[in-house]
């Protein structure tokens, strides 16, 4: 398999596999729409002006095979309710206000009303849940289920939230509490034992995360934050992403917080919290803010209900990436979960899950 580089020409016979979702975006989709007004935010800016009203923004995302198949859950509910939150958590990441879903499912003809009636039902609630609802869409029949939607939000005047516009010395933020989704999956797999009533509220965080909308809404109100990008891929790829659109280096502490719950979990399976925060599937938010800002921002957070806490700082690009666990730093080359590469999402045996996701098998 070839490498390529930053610098290296992409031929037209390179097959996408070879590149990786980040070579993707550099060499064939930037220098094609590099130029286009938020290319590489979360959201598309579809005002040419922003107006009185603040810039209308959008975002579209597929649903992948949801981690919580592999834990035993059938119920199309929570792919509905995962499919509104992968879209909203984009709308979050702008500062945005939801205004709609639109949404697209390719059905199997074997799917059964009541099956189909509870991803409705799923997709529903999630967005009432963050203030908004289902707009419009499209309904097809196909071979294998494909869900897809686009959220449109808007933004406050002078308010919307990028990926760039941060500098050497902001502190960078996690908004949200991480660790619950992988958290559930070391407790089925009994590799944690916990009472059934704590194992319940695991399991009903892990299956229905929250997008960070009003989080990302009161910062971007407040002018508290400067860059902003929701934890899709994991938190490597996400400070990753937010140091090059910054031309930045970071260096991120591995002392985070985890709530209780999945702090006990790693406990009991051997597991650093680190190693549980650094996973997808919570939909935190990275913001970076100014140093004099780090606890105004927390208290309007707080004023949300939202946690939050600083992770680290953003340093000169020559530093780079590193991790800081009080006594030493060394350089930070994380577990991303990059499309077009072997780490690519697409659900498979939980055993092995647990050891690419967490990055080691618990013991």
């Amino acid at each position: 398999m070839s490498v390529v580089t930053e610098l290296s020409p992409v031929g037209d016979d390179v097959h996408l596999g070879e590149l990786g979702e980040h070579a993707i975006l550099e060499h064939i989709l930037r220098p094609r729409y590099g130029g286009v007004r938020g290319f590489g935010d979360d959201c598309a800016v579809l005002d040419a002006e922003e107006g009185l009203l603040g810039e209308l923004v959008a975002t579209t995302d597929s649903c992948p095979t949801p981690l919580v198949t592999s834990l035993g859950e059938t119920d199309p509910y929570h792919a509905g309710w995962l499919l509104a939150t992968i879209n909203l958590s984009d709308l979050a990441a702008a500062g945005a206000t939801p205004l709609g879903l639109v949404v697209n499912y390719t059905l199997p003809k074997t799917t059964t009303a009541g099956e189909f009636r509870r991803l409705l039902d799923g997709v529903d609630d999630c967005a009432k849940t963050h203030g908004t609802k289902v707009v419009g869409g499209d309904l097809r029949d196909g071979p294998v289920r494909q869900l897809t939607a686009t959220a449109i939000g808007r933004c406050v005047p002078g308010g919307r939230l990028g990926r760039a516009g941060a500098a050497a010395g902001d502190r960078l933020l996690l908004v949200g509490s991480p660790g619950y989704l992988w958290a559930y999956a070391l407790l089925v797999e009994e590799q944690a034992r916990l009472p059934e009533a704590i194992v319940a509220g695991i399991r009903e965080r892990a299956f229905r995360p929250m997008a960070q909308v009003a989080a990302g809404k009161a910062l971007a109100a407040a002018g508290l934050a400067r860059a902003a990008m929701d934890v899709s891929d994991g938190l490597f790829p996400t400070v990753r992403t937010l140091c090059g659109a910054n031309g930045l280096g970071a260096r991120i502490r591995t002392d985070i917080h985890l709530d209780n719950a999945p702090a006990e979990v790693c406990a009991q399976a051997g597991l650093g919290r680190f190693e549980l925060a650094q996973a997808w599937g919570d939909w935190t938010l990275v913001v970076a803010v100014r140093p004099e800002d780090v606890e105004l921002a927390r208290k309007v957070l707080t004023e949300e209900g939202v946690a939050a806490q600083e992770i680290g700082i953003l340093a000169p690009r020559e530093e780079g990436i590193s991790l800081d666990d009080g006594e030493k730093t060394e350089p930070w080359n994380g577990i991303a979960q990059e499309r077009f590469s072997p780490s690519s999402w697409h659900g498979g045996d939980l055993p092995k899950l647990i050891t690419e996701v967490l990055g080691r098998r618990a013991s």
